[in-house]
């Protein structure tokens, strides 16, 4: 249904090596970049990283956050912690959320803006 989002951030360099860095163990990189923009995704960019003199303030009660799919449980917990080792904060440690299925476990962190991330795997182990 949604060929790709778009986030603006405050320090662009900061932002890549966030996300090249959270983005990796799910198996995205970096399909594109200029001064302005960074495209993220496996084959085709789904996930856009704008410079922006005004990006989205962090709120946490807002309910926005952007969930990536990981190929399995390692990748989420190799999410979290990169994350965490590139300045983002901890929103939710990984591990199984029963109450949103027998298999889903997904990790959250804040990157640097604020803006809710969710590495998710459904596999059964």
């Amino acid at each position: 249904m949604i060929d790709h989002i778009s986030i603006g951030v405050s320090d662009l360099d900061e932002a890549r090596k966030f996300y090249n860095a959270v983005l990796k163990p799910l198996s995205y990189r970096c399909l594109s970049q200029d001064g302005a923009s960074l495209g993220y995704g496996a084959e085709a960019i789904s996930f856009w990283v704008l410079a922006s003199t005004a990006p989205v303030p962090a709120n946490d009660a807002s309910g926005l956050h952007i969930c990536f799919s990981a190929p399995s449980r390692q990748s989420v917990d190799a999410f979290h912690a990169a994350a965490l080792k590139q300045g983002g904060r901890d929103n939710g440690k990984p591990g199984l959320r029963l109450d949103y299925g027998a298999n889903y476990y997904a990790a959250f962190v804040a990157d640097p803006d604020g803006y809710r991330i969710e590495a998710y795997c459904n596999a059964p182990t």
